[in-house]
């Protein structure tokens, strides 16, 4: 039964309308084939030039560069030391006795000459006075001697008496002086025992802790001392170089005295500036070093004996050095080298002659010169002939900072 147009379903859709639609869209496809194939064909002729290229400019690199400069460089070497007083003394008693009393206390900056300590005098004074009452029985025994030897010269000279009683009157004289000069003598001694038993300091310094108390009975041949005192003003430190640079201390040492500087240990703290005052006569053979002395004025207290230092002297100063801050200087498979800025700002690959750094600078025996523009940061990015863009540093400062580290 075939439908009448007026008895077809409004909803349903037409069929044809879906193959229409993708004959469109193949068609499509097959033009944009066809141009593409059309566009490469033309690409593939020979002869046929291709498209331009848009032109490109190469990116800068930012970088930041610092002038090399020209300046006296002072050449330093360092070694681990130790301070040392110049005076040191273990005090001790020169008699034997009963200590009475203590006069300081433990850690009292004491001077030369001030009471330390007292012990019992009474047994010293009992000498000194036996050794007077000797001498006054003595010088008694002297003049009687002296009135005899008169009356037996006399009557020797009259015939009246014999010579020999004359001669024995003179060794009797001669005895009697004898006797008197060994009791000066004793009574020399008594008046120092009974001085030694007031104990002073010998030297000015600091005393440190106390070795016996009041009321102990010490003596002279005592192994342990009274006190210590030990000097800290001035004070000296003694460390240690390599023998190779002997040379240079024994030159700069017969112009002037080295100035040397001290540091603590681990180099976080300066402790005081001094001058080098000795250089030992010989070097150590089982290290190969030279022993050292300076002496510093330690006003403040800084320098403590026995500590752990790190000693550093100024061995010489090479005059008007090419420097440039260490972190300019490169490592390569040729060895060192630097970038330097050209005025057309490219940079270009200096291989460079390194010599001494001091704090944070370097010094540069050849391939630089004073004034070039030398690349400080951002080497990284870097290559022969590449543009940058220059942030310039101030090198003066860096040179304050020089300064001060020295």
């Amino acid at each position: 039964m075939e439908l009448s147009p007026s008895n077809k379903n409004p909803d349903m859709p037409e069929r044809r309308k879906p193959r229409r639609r993708g004959r469109w869209i193949v068609g499509i496809l097959l033009l944009a084939i066809a141009g593409g194939g059309y566009a490469m064909r033309d690409r593939l002729i020979p002869g046929k030039p291709l498209p331009a290229k848009a032109a490109t400019t190469p990116a800068t690199i930012p970088i930041t560069a610092v002038l090399a400069a020209s300046r006296d460089l002072p050449i330093s070497r360092s070694g681990l030391g130790t301070v040392t007083p110049l005076n040191q003394v273990d005090v001790k008693v020169r008699v034997d006795g009963q200590i009475q009393k203590i006069a300081f206390t433990e850690g009292q900056d004491v001077k030369a000459g001030d009471l330390l300590a007292e012990v019992d005098p009474r047994p010293y004074q009992a000498q000194l006075a036996q050794a007077q009452a000797t001498l006054q029985k003595d010088m008694a025994q002297l003049a009687n001697s002296r009135k005899e030897e008169g009356r037996a010269t006399r009557l020797s000279t009259l015939g009246a008496g014999s010579s020999q009683a004359s001669d024995t009157a003179k060794a009797q004289v001669a005895i009697n002086e004898a006797l008197i000069a060994g009791d000066q003598a004793a009574i020399d001694t008594a008046k120092l025992n009974l001085a030694f038993a007031t104990v002073t300091a010998p030297i000015a310094g600091r005393a440190g802790l106390k070795q016996a108390n009041e009321g102990a009975i010490i003596h002279a041949n005592d192994a342990a001392g009274l006190v210590t005192i030990t000097q800290l003003h001035p004070i000296a430190v003694q460390f240690s170089l390599p023998q190779d640079d002997l040379p240079d201390l024994l030159t700069g040492q017969a112009k002037a005295p080295l100035q040397v500087s001290v540091d603590s240990r681990d180099g976080s703290r300066h402790l005081a500036d001094g001058k080098l005052t000795v250089i030992d006569s010989r070097v150590d053979t089982a290290t190969g070093t030279i022993k050292l002395q300076a002496e510093f004025e330690n006003l403040n207290n800084a320098l403590w004996p026995g500590a752990l230092v790190t000693a550093r002297v100024i061995v010489r100063t090479d005059a008007n050095a090419t420097v440039v801050p260490s972190i300019a200087v490169q490592n390569g498979q040729k060895g060192p080298y630097v970038f330097v800025v050209k005025p057309d700002s490219t940079v270009a690959v200096t291989q460079v002659q390194t010599g001494e750094t001091v704090g944070d600078f370097t010094a540069l025996k050849a391939g630089i010169s004073p004034g070039d523009n030398i690349v400080l940061s951002g080497q990284s990015r870097l290559t022969q002939g590449t543009r940058v863009s220059v942030t310039q540093s101030d090198i003066s400062a860096q040179h304050l900072a020089l300064e001060a580290k020295q």
